[in-house]
């Protein structure tokens, strides 16, 4: 991993833009096709890894429905969008390792953010703090919308799907989930790679992150709106999907890193 202070850019009125590609709008499909490339390059270390967290995502629900928090599942399941990008720092190092010609290794995977341990488990516990608010928000929100019903999950579904009330709380819970989904995305998109891969802090790697989104807006509105739909194909399988669609997605989202970021020496010289 390199060590890269990342001054302010020069005749640029947003900080790091000289570290920045301009993007064009079919970039992310390129980069989903790479990922499926590592994806069936990397054998079984990347299924394996997808693996771990399908299991977790299965017994997490389970636990919850047998210990009477069934309706925490619902939130809980969307928030996989709020701390999913967390959980593909190890896929990074997968793709990282087949750029460099090496072997992957599951356990190297596992143990990546060892790298830059502060600011990525700086940015990860971040991320967990988001989805503990949005979780209160969204029980919040059913108890106002539904304020003499039980909050089982049979009669969150039943009520958000049927009910005038219901449609309301799902409305206004989808526009809270994607501010929150929204913000998530924007501070960890280039960050958490960047953080893995050079030797940068917290604040220089978000605010790498912000400028870069606000640089290639549509371009990285349209990664946003594919890894929604990944992801969502993917819980909507009762997390089975996750084995496959999480590792494509962080390989993907390598490469989108790997696009977005100049390299250092060429960033260097232009800075």
């Amino acid at each position: 991993m390199s060590s890269d202070p990342m001054p302010l850019a020069r005749g640029n009125a947003l900080p790091y833009a000289d570290r920045i590609n301009t993007l064009s709008t079919d970039e992310p499909f390129k980069w989903l096709v790479a990922g499926w490339r590592d994806f069936k390059r990397s054998g079984w270390v990347s299924l394996a890894y997808g693996g771990i967290f399908t299991v977790t995502g299965i017994v997490l629900t389970i636990g919850l429905y047998l210990a009477g928090f069934e309706y925490l599942i619902a939130p809980m399941g969307a928030g996989f969008m709020l701390v999913g990008p967390a959980l593909t720092v190890g896929l990074y190092a997968i793709s990282r390792d087949l750029e460099a010609g090496r072997k992957p290794n599951l356990a190297a995977a596992v143990t990546a953010w060892r790298a830059n341990a502060v600011p990525l488990f700086g940015l990860g516990l971040a991320l967990v703090i988001f989805l503990i608010i949005w979780v209160r928000l969204a029980v919040m929100i059913f108890a106002l919308s539904f304020p003499y019903k039980s909050a089982s999950l049979e009669t969150m579904v039943t009520d958000t799907l049927f009910t005038v009330e219901g449609n309301v709380f799902l409305l206004l819970g989808c526009v809270v989930g994607a501010v929150m989904a929204s913000l998530a995305f924007v501070a960890s998109v280039v960050s958490l790679p960047l953080l893995l891969d050079r030797k940068v802090d917290l604040v220089q790697a978000v605010v790498t992150s912000v400028v870069a989104v606000i640089m290639n807006f549509r371009v990285m509105a349209l990664w946003a709106v594919l890894i929604v739909i990944f992801a969502a194909a993917g819980l909507a399988s009762f997390y089975i999907g996750l084995t496959v669609i999480l590792p494509l997605i962080g390989h993907a989202s390598w490469h989108a890193y790997r696009a977005t970021i100049r390299p250092q020496a060429e960033a260097t010289g232009t800075g």
